[in-house]
C-alpha cells in the first residue's frame, strides 16, 4: 500500500510566492514536524513557495529527507486581476473545470500539474511521501478522486491541514487525519 499524505502549508503573512510563515505558522511546523515524529516518510515533496518550505523543514530536518521543490505543486492562480467576487469566481471553477479568468489558469489546468506530480509518486518506489502544497490544488486532487469534495469543502480546510490519501491495487480512497484542535 502506497501513503500519501497531502498537507496545506501552515498560516503565512499572505499568498504572494514569496510570504513566508507568520510566528503562528512557524509554531504549526513544529507541530507538523510532531506529528510525523514516528511515522515513516520516504519522501518529501513541496511546492517551491516559501510557505510551503517552511511549513515541512523542521520536519526534513528531524528525520534527515531532503525537501524536493516542485513547481507543479505551487498554488493555482485564479487570476492576475484583484477581483472583488474571487470567492464566486472560485466556486464557478469547481463548477466549469474549464473555466478561466484573466490571467489564470483553469481548475484542469492546475489538476494537470498536481496529477502528474501525484502519478509519479504513485509510480515511485516510495511509499509513504509527504507532499506539501495549497489549498486550492489541494481540494482539485481531492475532488478528482471524489467529486464530492468541492468548494465547500474547501472552505473547511485549515492551515495546516493533513490529508492521507492511500493507492492500493490501484484504488485511492483519502481521509483527513489533522486535528487543529
Amino acid at each position: 500500500m502506497k501513503r500519501i499524505y497531502i498537507i496545506r502549508h501552515c498560516k503565512a503573512e499572505g499568498q504572494e510566492e514569496n510570504a513566508k510563515l507568520t510566528s503562528e505558522g512557524l509554531t504549526q511546523a513544529l507541530m507538523l514536524r510532531d506529528y510525523f515524529e514516528h511515522v515513516k516518510i520516504d519522501q518529501i515533496i513541496s511546492s517551491h513557495y516559501i510557505r510551503a518550505v517552511q511549513s515541512i523543514e523542521p520536519l526534513g530536518e528531524f528525520k534527515g529527507i531532503e525537501i524536493i521543490k516542485d513547481t507543479r505543486l505551487s498554488e493555482r492562480i485564479l487570476s492576475t486581476e484583484n477581483y472583488t467576487d474571487w470567492l464566486d469566481k472560485l466556486n464557478m471553477t469547481f463548477q466549469d473545470k474549464s473555466l478561466t479568468f484573466i490571467g489564470g489558469e483553469s481548475s484542469n489546468e492546475a489538476l494537470f500539474r498536481i496529477s502528474s506530480v501525484f502519478e509519479e509518486v504513485i509510480n515511485s518506489p516510495a511509499e509513504n511521501v509527504i507532499l506539501v502544497t495549497h489549498g486550492a490544488i489541494m481540494s482539485l486532487l481531492l475532488n478528482s478522486m471524489d467529486d464530492h469534495f468541492g468548494f465547500d469543502q474547501w472552505q473547511t480546510l485549515t492551515n495546516p491541514d493533513i490529508y492521507l490519501i492511500e493507492v492500493q491495487e490501484g484504488k485511492k480512497t483519502f481521509k483527513r487525519i489533522w486535528n487543529s484542535k
